[in-house]
């Protein structure tokens, strides 16, 4: 009798240990090859004003729902938010308030707020002043800024915004800052 408990508490451990799901975090990420030319196509339909209309009823918010695919993973928004400081971002958006570069808290975003324009533009860059990073920062690097970038305009879930950063800042977490709507020009 005393054995079967045993095994049945064993068994019903294990159940539990099996079925805990956690955040799969990849340390080493494939490496693509990255086209460095200039093929003199024009590389995005974005140009600055050019959104598209929002729907009736549509907020900016709402138009920017899509996902990137690290839109739901605290570690790789933390990776992002080093990046960020790493490649000096800092230098012109400053922590996301605006500075040389547009307000990156603002979710109104000049080309865009989508995770993809996010990307582009990173990839890309933009007229006046926004270098290209294409061929200088990999990939999956380059979706973690994004993920970073849409969670200072607080697009994402507050359980996945990084909640410290490692080096010792004098700012709030992005998660402890107030939501606040933008200012209408």
């Amino acid at each position: 009798m005393m054995r079967r408990t045993i095994v049945t508490a064993v068994c019903v451990a294990l159940a539990f240990i099996i079925a805990c799901e956690r955040e799969r975090r990849e340390f080493r990420q494939p490496t693509a090859a990255v086209a460095t030319g200039d093929t003199g196509k024009e590389q995005s339909p974005l140009h600055p004003g050019g959104q598209p209309p929002l729907a009736p009823g549509q907020t900016q918010s709402a138009a920017n729902s899509a996902q990137g695919p690290f839109e739901f993973n605290a570690y790789a928004v933390s990776e992002g938010q080093k990046l960020y400081e790493s490649f000096n971002c800092v230098g012109c958006h400053f922590h996301g308030g605006g500075g040389i570069g547009p307000p990156l808290m603002d979710p109104n975003f000049i080309y865009g707020g989508q995770p993809q324009n996010i990307h582009d533009t990173i990839l890309e860059g933009r007229p006046n002043g926004m270098p290209s990073f294409r061929g200088r920062i990999p990939d999956y690097q380059v979706w973690e800024i994004v993920a970073y970038v849409r969670s200072m305009s607080g697009q994402l879930p507050p359980t996945v915004a990084p909640a410290r950063s490692d080096q010792m800042n004098v700012k709030k977490a992005e998660q402890m800052i107030p939501k606040e709507q933008p200012k209408q020009r």
